[in-house]
């Protein structure tokens, strides 16, 4: 079969990976929002914590919520000014951590070019809002057709509907669609169980993160500007 569609996933993908100390992240959001409780930023970091394990634990069928999830079982007031501001810090703190892959451009616009439709599908907690600004930011944004985000959505990766929302929202079909990612059972398991090809990028740092599966990609990228030649050469033999 071809390739009609390459579908993405986002962060240790299309942005390189980060070892991140959530903590720290969440720290920009507690001084903004009561700067006298110095518990708040761990509470947030134990909460978000919480909400990926249960995601793990539960193959995606449980989802990732969302910050809101986050905030509400902190005791945070999302109606407050002051939420509005601290989640700009928060987010703003972000920064660092959420710029494209030098790639990543690339082999977005390559893959236009030759006809391939473009999507990401992202486990994330953050708004859709959020992710359009870092992609318009990055100069991403005019080569992506269609993005899901768990945070929209009642399940997550590896949960095959996850894939098949993602594929839907381009207009495609599993067996002409190429799964990317950096994940061997989020991303390369769920893809291949949800009828895809997968490619893997495996250099992110998964450490706890890891989920021990026996899994094979259809091809491993060493670099993100590795995909479109992948690509390319499975149109061109199909």
């Amino acid at each position: 079969m071809t390739v009609d569609a390459v579908i993405f996933d986002w962060g240790g993908t299309l942005t390189p990976w980060h070892d991140i100390d959530l903590v720290a992240q969440w720290a920009a959001y507690a001084r903004a929002y009561d700067p006298s409780d110095d518990g708040l930023a761990q509470r947030l970091a134990t909460a978000e914590v919480s909400l990926w394990r249960e995601q793990q634990a539960s193959r995606g069928a449980n989802g990732t919520g969302t910050l809101d999830h986050v905030f509400a079982s902190c005791g945070v007031d999302t109606t407050q000014a002051r939420h509005g501001a601290a989640l700009a810090s928060y987010l703003a703190a972000w920064d660092p951590h959420t710029l494209a892959d030098p790639d990543a451009r690339p082999v977005l616009e390559g893959l236009r070019q030759a006809g391939v439709r473009v999507g990401v599908l992202s486990n994330t907690l953050w708004p859709r809002w959020h992710h359009e600004a870092v992609f318009s930011r990055d100069g991403l944004a005019p080569f992506i057709d269609a993005a899901v985000y768990s945070s929209e959505i009642p399940v997550a990766k590896p949960h095959a509907d996850a894939f098949h929302a993602a594929i839907a929202a381009l207009g495609a079909t599993p067996e002409r669609t190429v799964f990317v990612g950096d994940r061997p059972w989020d991303d390369v398991h769920g893809a291949q169980q949800a009828g895809m090809r997968a490619i893997l990028i495996p250099h992110s740092r998964l450490g706890d993160q890891a989920v021990d599966v026996d899994v094979t990609p259809d091809a491993v990228a060493m670099r993100l500007g590795d995909v479109l030649a992948i690509v390319l050469s499975w149109r061109t033999s199909a």
